[in-house]
């Protein structure tokens, strides 16, 4: 309580004591002092003087009250709410001033709120991982991308500590960095709770770390493998292509030196360059069939038969498997139509069963079956070979995957036969799938939808 008001009571109840003590001592027939009119006069005086402050302390407590109520109300009321009409003195300026303040005060506040509603959907929906923390590494942001990376529950506290979402120690580091020394921390690093590789930027909070610091985690487990695939292809390339070329050129500067003195050497050496010649164009072919598979606007998709193709296939393959002593069979099996590209078709069929007669047994036998599933047909390729190894079979459909490259290559084999099958069946809205037991041959299982239900992939 202001202290003019505290006087004022006291000179209040004075000036009401004397007021009425005066008239009471008169009535008891009590002499008047010489002084009583003064007396009195002090009593009013008191009176007013104790009365005029502590009815202004009520006055301005009630318009303090009413501003303040007026004020706590401007911050929750709606933009539709009367205008405030002030009293003109002091106060209903005071009032009229904290008012306008407080309407701008709700207006920068309100902006703030749809700004931090607008970058918190933003960053909610990124697929990169956002987390943000305190000093304390507690987590005082996190979006479903991040806690999905880590497998935790959707969705993180505000306050949950980030030790208890991944105890991955260089990641932790990192953070610990950044505060120590208040610079952005760059690394890329392979999470154990997500079994991933990422690429990790943290940086301090508007660049001071005592606010704390935030972190953005980038999956680049994709990127890598195709970097990895990119190396090993332009290796691969390389190698197949160097093989052929070394013996061309050897035998053909053989052939320069050599060729008036030993006409029978001299031809033997030409045929060797004639067939490492044609290997080389089977490779530069196969490289760019795949190619077209792989990136190249598909033709346009038609009703195949698939007796017709298979037996198109046996006739290609046919004088291959007598040299070989290799016995082709195709069980009878009830007409099929899909949908696709012929020719592709048929190389698939002439990839797999090349194959079967490349690596079978002599006398060995390759058959063909075809069967109908409840919504694909199955062709399978069966063979009498020495099989796969398992460690072999998850890899055996990448380019220039080779089992055996010692007799691979004997045999001419470009290492891109199993690559080709895979993306034109696949390219048909197919699969193409293994089974080989050591020692014991391999199946090829192509599935393929028939025409009435066939949905082809998106090359065509």
């Amino acid at each position: 309580m202001p202290r003019f008001a505290v006087v004022g009571r006291i000179f209040a109840s004075a000036g009401v004591l004397f007021v009425f003590a005066f008239p009471l001592l008169r009535f008891w027939g009590a002499p008047a002092a010489p002084g009583g009119r003064l007396a009195l006069a002090v009593a009013v005086i008191c009176l007013v003087g104790g009365l005029l402050p502590g009815s202004l302390y009520l006055l301005t407590t009630r318009r303090a009250r009413d501003l303040r109520r007026r004020v706590e109300g401007l911050l929750d009321a709606g933009k539709g709410e009367p205008a405030f009409q002030p009293a003109a003195d002091e106060m209903g300026a005071l009032g009229a001033s904290l008012e306008l303040a407080t309407r701008r005060v709700r207006v920068v506040v309100e902006a703030l709120q749809r700004e931090s509603a607008r970058l918190e959907a933003i960053l909610g929906s990124m697929v990169e991982g956002v987390v943000a923390v305190d000093p304390l590494l507690r987590i005082t942001f996190a979006n479903r991308a991040f806690s999905e990376m880590m497998g935790a529950p959707l969705p993180v506290a505000p306050g949950t500590p980030l030790l208890q979402v991944t105890r991955d120690p260089a990641f932790l580091e990192i953070f610990n960095t950044v505060f120590s020394g208040g610079q952005p921390v760059q690394k890329r690093l392979i999470l154990s709770a997500a079994a991933r590789s990422f690429e990790v930027q943290i940086a301090p909070l508007a660049g001071d770390p005592h606010r704390g610091a935030i972190a953005m985690l980038y999956d680049i487990t994709d990127l890598e493998r195709l970097e990895r695939v990119r190396k090993d292809f332009v290796a691969n390339v390389s190698h197949e292509l160097r093989t052929p070329l070394s013996a061309v050129c050897g035998y053909a500067e053989t052939l320069r030196e050599s060729a008036f003195d030993d006409p029978e050497n001299s031809r033997q050496f030409a045929e060797i360059i004639l067939s490492k010649a044609r290997q080389l164009a089977n490779i530069v072919t196969d490289l760019l069939i795949l190619s077209s598979l792989e990136g190249g606007k598909a033709p346009a998709p038609q009703p195949i038969s698939l007796r017709e193709s298979i037996e198109s296939a046996f006739r290609t393959v046919e004088p291959a498997a007598k040299s070989r002593g290799v016995r082709l069979v195709c069980e009878s099996f009830e007409d099929l139509s899909v949908l696709g590209h012929d020719i592709r078709l048929e190389q698939v069929w002439v990839n797999l069963l090349e194959n079967a007669i490349k690596f079978n047994r002599p006398d060995g036998e390759v058959r063909v079956e075809v069967a109908r599933g409840p919504d694909c047909a199955l062709v399978h390729v069966r063979d009498t070979g020495l099989g796969i190894p398992s460690r072999d079979l998850p890899r055996i459909f990448e380019r220039f995957y080779r089992v055996d490259k010692a007799r691979s290559r004997a045999t001419g084999g470009t290492g891109l036969g199993l690559a080709i099958v895979k993306h034109a069946v696949e390219q048909m809205g197919g699969s193409v799938s293994v089974e080989s037991r050591l020692g014991h041959g391999s199946v090829f299982t192509v599935a393929l939808p028939p025409l009435e239900n066939n949905h082809p992939a998106n090359g065509y």
